[in-house]
């Protein structure tokens, strides 16, 4: 003796108005999903570019400092500097009575 399970089986084929509401039904759902995912990437642009200036003008006064920084280096670095380059080794010798 052979049983057989079959569940939700319709004795007959989905008629074509069935396939129809179905394939409309798809669509529909693609489109939804599609529309919210438009919003909300444009949620994320608006939220990053918002914690990007936010970021940008809390930190103005650090990069001027940073660059007036650099530029008293370089100045001071050019009044040290005549444009001689010395090349070589340093050897250090410690003397075995100054070490502690």
């Amino acid at each position: 003796m052979q049983m057989k399970y079959v569940l939700n089986s319709s004795p007959k084929p989905p008629g074509l108005l069935r396939k129809l509401v179905t394939l409309m039904m798809s669509v529909a759902l693609v489109g939804l999903v599609l529309m919210f995912s438009a919003v909300l990437f444009a949620i994320i642009i608006v939220v990053g570019t918002i914690a990007w200036a936010y970021l940008w003008w809390k930190t103005r006064e650090l990069r001027k400092q940073m660059r007036d920084f650099h530029s008293r280096v370089m100045n001071q670095a050019e009044m040290v500097s005549d444009e001689k380059v010395f090349e070589g080794e340093v050897i250090r010798v410690v003397d075995s009575q100054n070490v502690r």
